[in-house]
Order: structure tokens, then sequence, then C-alpha cells
């Protein structure tokens, strides 16, 4: 039984039983390692969650994705350091700068082709990073911006628990947002046009709306991702933001599982516990990232979520009436000369 569908025809007490686990895992975690290590799972989910609206559902391949995080995170650092905006203030905001980001970058670059928009998001994300170490008036450089101040709630201020129980609550807005825009007429149209653009748009989707309305989408959740790392960690600097963490977030993505919705929950949770877990494996993380993705894409395109995504290989028809040895199978379009 695929786990999609386990999930699918007991999706009301696999959530109860999660929802209950995730409730009290702070009682149990004791360590405040452990619960940092576990804040970092719910930041990596909204990441993941972000990125899976552009890649696994509407097939667009971006290589820049931890730029926006960076947006988001720095834009909050300088809003409540320099501004003396409050969190619950600078929060949105850094998520709607990223989505005006995105925006901008999807009206210029989502007509071009998958593989000049993947260049095109990978050469953005060496830009911000650029731009972040040079911009020393406003982004400090290569120090990077500290002091950033504590959330607060009605004077309560946030430590371990209350950073863990945040990031749960943010994780879970962001993950049923995205279910209940993917079982719309929106997500109807973002997979449509991920299976078959000119087909999509014979049946009267605009394309181009919905791709940029897809890669807004991803880009405000990874703004929220990074305002709230930047409270987490209370510092940041563009060293986090390189072009590791994006190919770190398509791996997660990739190994739970394109276009499904417990996908990113489950890439995010194995490759961010795996390297805590195996410490002396750190110095070897993009090591394990590039294996991880070459083994998914050629073994097991479906993810652990084992469904249907952007990296399954298409099935060639066979022609009917044919021998059982495959003897007369349809040769692809390119060797025949037939048109797609």
């Amino acid at each position: 039984m695929k786990l999609s569908l386990f999930f699918r025809r007991h999706r009301i007490a696999t959530a109860v039983v999660i929802a209950l686990f995730l409730v009290i895992l702070p009682q149990v975690l004791t360590s405040a390692y452990h619960l940092r290590v576990a804040t970092l799972v719910g930041i990596y989910v909204l990441l993941v969650s972000g990125l899976n609206i552009i890649i696994g559902f509407t097939g667009m391949f971006s290589l820049g994705h931890a730029a926006f995080y960076g947006i988001g995170a720095y834009t909050s650092a300088m809003l409540t350091t320099m501004v003396g905006w409050n969190f619950w203030v600078a929060l949105p905001v850094a998520g709607i700068v990223a989505a005006l980001f995105g925006s901008l970058i999807g009206l210029a670059t989502l007509r071009l082709r998958r593989v000049f928009l993947a260049f095109t998001t990978l050469g953005f994300g060496e830009i911000v990073r650029i731009l972040i170490l040079n911009l020393r008036s406003i982004t400090r450089g290569p120090m990077g911006i500290s002091g950033i101040p504590v959330p607060k709630l009605f004077g309560w201020s946030f430590t371990g628990r209350g950073y863990y129980y945040l990031i749960l609550v943010l994780a879970t807005l962001t993950v049923a947002t995205i279910y209940r825009m993917y079982h719309s007429r929106v997500g109807r149209a973002l997979i449509a046009i991920r299976e078959d653009e000119t087909a999509a748009a014979s049946m009267g989707i605009n394309v181009f709306g919905h791709k940029v309305l897809a890669f807004t989408m991803g880009c405000f959740f990874a703004g929220i991702a990074g305002s709230y790392f930047a409270h987490f960690q209370r510092f940041v600097s563009a060293d986090s933001f390189a072009n590791l963490e994006s190919f770190a977030i398509i791996t997660m993505l990739a190994l739970g599982g394109t276009g499904s919705i417990i996908g990113p929950i489950l890439g995010s949770t194995i490759l961010v516990l795996i390297p805590e877990i195996f410490r002396f494996l750190m110095r070897y993380r993009g090591v394990i990232y590039g294996l991880t993705l070459i083994v998914v894409i050629v073994y097991r395109p479906g993810g652990l979520a084992n469904v249907k995504g952007v990296f399954e290989k298409p099935k060639l028809p066979k022609r009917p009436g044919k021998g059982r040895f495959g003897f007369g199978r349809r040769r692809p379009a390119a060797v025949t000369g037939e048109s797609v």
C-alpha cells in the first residue's frame, strides 16, 4: 500500500496521533539541544512545503529558494534591530517582501523554459548572497546582524519550548493552507500545468498567471521561515543562505516526494535528523545530499511518499496486440520522427 494512500484512508486517526505526539514532544525532549533540532525540523518543513508549491505542484524548477529565505531573514532582522519593529509585525512583512521579490522574478523569468528558469533562480541566489556581503551599511556585510530580539508575547519572552510551539503553529498553518489550496481550483490548475501546459491553456487556464501565483506563494513561506530563523538564531549572515542551502531544500523535497503534502514533512525530518545523529558526517553534508538526490531520482522518483511527481519517468505507450516479449514495442517519437 502506498504511504500516501494509507494516510488518505486513515487521515483523521493519523492526524490525531501526530498532533498529540507533537504537542507532548517538549515534555519528553528535556534537552535544549534536542528541542533545538526539533525546531529546525519545523523551519525546514516551512521551507520545503513552500518549494513544493513551485516544483511539486507546478513543475517549475527553482534552484535559488535559499535567496528568498535569506531575504525574509534579513528583512525581519533589520526591521527589528534598526527600525525597532515588533517581531509579530516583522514576521508577515518579511514574508510579503520575499513574496514581492518572488513575483518580480516570476514575471521576468517564468515564460522561459524549465532549464533557463532553473539557471536564472540559481544566479539570483548568488546575487542575493553577494549583495548581502557588499551592502555593509545595511546588512553589515560578512559580520552579519547580531542581537536580534527574542519574540515576546504579553510580556513573556520565548525560550526553547516557546520557540518549538511557535514553529509548530506556523508549520501547521502552512501545511493546512497548502492542503486547502491543493484541493481547490487553484491547486487543480497548478497540477494541470505541471502535467501539460498546452492542454491546460486549451482548457482556459491562465498558465502564466498561475505560475506567478505559485512562485509568489512559495517565496512567501520561505520569507516567513527566514524571519523565524533570524529570531530563533538571533544572528544572521550570508553563509546561512548560500546555494548549498537551496540544494539541501531541494533534496529534502525530492526525498519526501514532490507533489505530496506529507512529502516535505518526511524529507525535512529525515535530512535534518541524520546529520545531527551522525555528527561525524557533518563535514560531508553536501555529499550526503548529492547521493540522496541521485538515488531518489534514479531508484525512487516518487520519494518516500511514493507519488507521481516531477522526477517520475514518463512511460512510453505500447502498440496493442503485440507479443509478450516486447517485439513491436512503440519507440520514442524522437526515433520514429512522429510528432508528439
